[in-house]
């Protein structure tokens, strides 16, 4: 789904009919699959199942400023809520809620998705020949995007919509050639708020 719909972004751009609706689609595409490359993750939550190999595990001495001993699961993808959890052994042995912690622990009542899993003291990961980790949940930042990425992808996809105006180009100089105008990229202002907002996913756990 979306982040925006095309009435919004015609509002924001203060354009009114349906001759560019597709055209306008598109943008809005575009400018969502640039926010989540950039950030490292969605915006909204989608439910499934992911799969984690004992490569996935991290140490935690390694990261000291988490605390505690042991690994964890960190998981390639923000998560809300788990549904089932099995295990890594061939039978897939469920790991029930009381088992595990999902972390950071605070991390949902300050409107932040938890990043990795820790399991309780009488619990252990395990491997087999041919097992995975599975875990089947919600999956995503929140329920829906927050309202700073809402107006960031208003801007962003703007900008994109504009770019057959040239003041939207940098002017940069190459002497043996001449003057190239070449797209600036993500306007600051949309990289600002991203970066402000703390929005930006680490890929390993600091």
């Amino acid at each position: 789904m979306a982040y925006i719909t095309t009435t919004e972004l015609k509002t924001y751009l203060g354009t009114t009919g349906t001759a560019e609706d597709t055209q306008l689609a598109a943008i809005i595409g575009r400018a969502q699959q640039q926010i989540e490359s950039y950030c490292h993750r969605k915006f909204e939550e989608s439910t499934g199942i992911r799969y984690y190999r004992e490569n996935d595990l991290i140490p935690m001495i390694d990261y000291p400023t988490i605390g505690g001993s042991g690994t964890v699961l960190l998981l390639d993808e923000d998560i809300l809520s788990i549904e089932t959890l099995s295990n890594g052994d061939d039978t897939g042995t469920e790991i029930t809620s009381t088992g595990y912690w999902l972390e950071p622990r605070n991390a949902n009542t300050n409107g932040k998705p938890y990043q990795y899993i820790r399991l309780r003291s009488s619990k252990s990961w395990i491997f087999g020949t041919d097992g995975e980790i599975n875990v089947k949940g919600t999956w995503g930042y929140s329920t829906a995007p927050p309202e700073d990425i809402v107006q960031a992808t208003l801007r962003l996809s703007a900008f994109i919509y504009r770019q057959r105006d040239s003041s939207v180009f940098d002017v940069t100089a190459i002497p043996e050639l001449g003057v190239m105008t070449v797209p600036q990229g993500i306007p600051r202002d949309v990289t600002r708020i991203l970066k402000d907002g703390d929005y930006i996913r680490k890929t390993r756990i600091t």
